[in-house]
């Protein structure tokens, strides 16, 4: 297999100050990489300038805001001249919870920024990776292919991702780019601390449940009977 050489290329990375997107930007510098840093919070562009280097910047964007994402590719290229590298790694697990019991509202969340997300990360950068033969690679996990109960909007959408990539790489083959996607296990993030490790319908799981059969933490997540009553309560996004 030929090393894909990183020296002077310029990287765009989704979710780039979270814990997976910050370490892969740290090693993308490490090589000698300029990378462009995106993400929600409002102090990207001063996150980006503490790391001490010239060769990133910082911007902030929700990958859910099409134009948001291709003004940031606009900007680094002004800053940079290109891109050769996207990297749509932005994406949230959601509160674990059965489907039954997981508000409309959330669902659509986790669907929106964990594939409408990754598909407009890809087509704002598509023309400069297609103009430098560049690459696109997209963050799965290995819930594309297992159990994901208590989490199936989550494993529906890294599923999504994984199709993405295999329609890619025969797409971008044609113009000499390329597409590879990840495919991660349970690493230490703030998402998983969060939306595993901390969070009581998942961890009350036992193993068993995994593998289709019900636990306590199934009844505790039930919603409440429906009701002809209007009601005021918002569930939250």
């Amino acid at each position: 297999m030929t090393a894909y050489e990183l020296a002077d290329k310029v990287v765009l990375i989704t979710g780039g100050t979270g814990g997976l997107g910050s370490a892969t930007a740290g090693t993308l510098l490490s090589r000698g990489a300029r990378v462009g840093i995106v993400d929600l919070r409002p102090d990207t562009p001063e996150i980006a300038a503490r790391s001490s280097s010239s060769n990133v910047v910082g911007f902030t964007a929700d990958v859910c805001d099409r134009s948001a994402l291709d003004d940031a590719v606009a900007h680094l290229c002004e800053r940079f001249g290109r891109v050769d590298i996207a990297i749509a790694n932005a994406g949230i697990m959601g509160q674990g919870s059965t489907l039954r019991a997981t508000p409309a509202p959330a669902i659509d969340k986790v669907l929106a920024v964990s594939i409408n997300g990754v598909v407009n990360t890809v087509n704002a950068a598509m023309e400069q990776i297609i103009a430098n033969q560049g690459q696109v690679v997209l963050i799965s996990s290995v819930f594309a292919f297992l159990n994901g109960v208590g989490a199936i909007p989550y494993s529906m959408s890294k599923a999504a991702v994984e199709q993405l990539g295999r329609g890619l790489r025969v797409e971008l083959t044609l113009h000499g780019a390329s597409a590879t996607t990840a495919y991660f296990s349970l690493i230490q993030t703030d998402m998983i601390r969060n939306g595993v490790d901390a969070d009581p319908a998942i961890t009350e799981m036992p193993p068993g449940h995994r593998r289709g059969r019900c636990s306590s933490a199934c009844s505790r997540t039930r919603p409440p009977k429906p009701s002809c009553r209007p009601s005021n309560t918002v569930h939250p996004a």
